[in-house]
């Protein structure tokens, strides 16, 4: 499919600079980028790469300097340019299938327009699945689920009993949504498991990662509010509250009955420690340890977690460590006391 560098300006309401008639294959990154393609250039330092591109044509800013390619000006090039790339991936959108016979789906279950409902996938009794769901081979959806309207399950993704998915849900493949939570108590010289008898809650516009598991509440519902992202192998254990459009990147482990406020962003290997709240738009650093609550707006890192100021000058100050050792001992050899602890020794 080709495109023509006018009809991709109008999707984006840019303004055109060069061929408006030339003919556009494919939307690449810059590194990537051949003739007859057309790149974005996000950030001005890297200027050098576009003018390096054999791209035919960019979308760039409107202070883009000219340079000789078919620009597309615009406010936001990564957004304009996210819009162009969809219109040459619209042709791999698969239409619905159906069900297929090889899926098992309970008699009780209600499956709503338009589904695809994959080979080996099941279904469990009492679910509701919305218009214009897409469930990938090997999924596996418990009993009395409740899904919205355009969600996509992956392969091999699980929904416990009782989870609920709001509209446009995305969870990828092994995912598991609803397993029981982690609770045990100490009695009589052994680990007695608490049963968990809650479930999970998802807002509508959340992406779950591939891998990630978010695990039932106890007697409630552990929830993830809408526009919330979570990215592939994070954890979020019981009755966890995470708030809506929340970040929570690689890695990240929740421990049970954290309350994660709106807009709040967890960098790669996060841990947090249980029973604690992440106030509204924190942000915690990659491999922070988090051991206390963190105030609304926050920005916090290291392990334990400290605010991002005092962490850098503690930084800073271990950077300094040899070089304070190599003075303290030119001070004890000055002093004579090199030799002390061999002499108490003795």
């Amino acid at each position: 499919m080709k495109l023509s560098v006018r009809h991709l300006a109008e999707l984006v309401q840019g303004r055109i600079e060069g061929d408006a008639e030339l003919l556009i294959d494919a939307a690449r990154p810059v590194h990537e980028a051949q003739p007859g393609q057309i790149t974005f250039l996000e950030n001005e330092k890297h200027f050098s790469k576009l003018q390096a591109s054999r791209a035919s044509a960019a979308v760039v800013t409107a202070d883009t300097p000219a340079l000789d390619k078919t620009l597309i000006r615009v406010a936001d090039p990564f957004a304009a340019f996210v819009v162009i790339a969809q219109c040459f991936h619209t042709n791999r959108e698969v239409p619905p299938t159906g069900i297929d016979p090889r899926a098992v789906v309970d008699t009780t279950a209600r499956v709503g327009a338009e589904p695809t409902i994959a080979a080996f996938a099941t279904v469990g009794a009492g679910t509701t699945i919305g218009a214009r769901c897409r469930i990938h081979s090997g999924v596996a959806i418990g009993r009395d689920c409740i899904l919205g309207d355009d969600v996509v399950l992956h392969p091999h993704a699980v929904l416990y009993d009782g989870t609920i998915l709001g509209d446009r849900v995305v969870i990828h493949a092994n995912a598991v949504l609803g397993a029981d939570g982690f609770g045990y108590r100490f009695q009589q010289g052994r680990h007695v498991k608490v049963p968990q008898l809650g479930n999970v809650e998802v807002g509508s516009d959340v992406e779950i990662g591939a891998g990630t598991t978010i695990d039932r509440g106890t007697f409630g519902a552990t929830r993830i509010g809408a526009g919330t992202k979570i990215d592939n192998l994070v954890m979020v254990a019981h009755n966890c509250q995470i708030g809506e459009h929340v970040i929570l990147v690689s890695q990240v482990g929740v421990a049970g009955s954290c309350t994660i406020d709106n807009h709040a962003v967890l960098a790669g290997q996060v841990g947090l420690a249980d029973h604690l709240h992440i106030g509204a738009g924190a942000q915690i650093g990659a491999k922070a340890g988090v051991m206390r609550d963190v105030p609304a707006g926050a920005k916090v890192i290291g392990a334990p977690a400290r605010p991002d100021r005092e962490q850098f000058r503690i930084f800073a100050a271990i950077e300094k460590t040899p070089e304070l050792v190599k003075d303290m001992q030119r001070v004890k050899r000055h002093l004579g006391l090199e030799d002390e602890p061999a002499k108490r020794a003795g």
